[in-house]
């Protein structure tokens, strides 16, 4: 298995783990309309959500490196990227992504609350705080200084790998050549802005800036659309499925013709 295809297989077990922490509880509550959840649940909810949400985060900036070796060092891509380095880099964003989580979660815990209504369809960390009687100071700042570490420093990451990536690509003769390139990595960039707009624009703007429907919907497309996507997005790539899709499309249009 080559070292993207490796990734990619991490990548899509961390959607489907991402997703579980709340569509399953979402859809038991529309459809039995019991929006009930036990404070214990909800802190194991918030806590897998950080966790899978993080590792999901820096494991994009791990597949960034990757694609800037693959541009960048195609002769020595191979020799770089051993077993051991690939597991390395796929076992990181699981531990740091647990351990900011375990934190987040241990401080949630001496919070006392002001009402049992939080106003998601999930317990949230930026919901919950809002809903805290007690000073929550320390865990406010925590949000910026660890999601800094699990968010935005892998952004950092992305655009340090994509800016040596860009200067490769330009110095491309033909278009075709550059097309080419840019094709490894436009399937991985279309993720990136899709996740990272959006988890910045709901954790990282000030509170005054958004409201909880905003919050929501911003939430709902990383949390869903994003995870969903992913398979098509990175599967585009693949020839043979383009031209199944052309194939699908064709018999479609003939039947209406007919």
């Amino acid at each position: 298995m080559s070292p993207m295809y490796f990734f990619l297989s991490n990548l899509s077990l961390l959607d489907i783990c991402f997703t579980s922490t709340t569509i399953p509880k979402m859809l038991l509550n529309l459809l039995c309309g019991n929006t009930t959840i036990s404070s214990a649940a909800c802190l194991a909810q918030m806590y897998f959500f950080i966790a899978f949400g993080g590792a999901d985060s820096i494991l994009l900036s791990a597949m960034a490196y990757d694609r800037y070796l693959a541009v960048c060092c195609p002769l020595h891509y191979m020799t770089i990227m051993s077993v051991l380095r690939c597991a390395l880099l796929v076992a990181v964003p699981w531990v740091l992504a647990n351990l900011i989580s375990m934190v987040h979660t241990i401080l949630m815990t001496r919070l006392s609350f002001c009402t049992n209504r939080i106003p998601h369809f999930f317990c949230d960390l930026n919901a919950l705080i809002k809903l805290s009687c007690s000073d929550t100071q320390v865990n406010e700042m925590l949000v910026l200084v660890l999601g800094g570490s699990a968010v935005l420093v892998p952004f950092v990451c992305i655009v340090a790998s994509y800016t040596p990536i860009a200067m490769a690509v330009w110095k491309v003769p033909s278009t075709q050549g550059k097309w080419k390139a840019f094709s490894t990595c436009g399937s991985h960039l279309c993720v990136v802005f899709l996740f990272y707009g959006t988890v910045i624009g709901v954790y990282f703007n000030s509170t005054s800036t958004h409201t909880a429907q905003t919050d929501m919907a911003a939430t709902i497309i990383y949390t869903m659309v994003t995870p969903m996507l992913n398979p098509f997005i990175y599967s585009l790539r693949s020839r043979e499925l383009k031209r199944a899709l052309r194939k699908l499309l064709s018999k479609n249009h003939f039947a209406k013709s007919v």
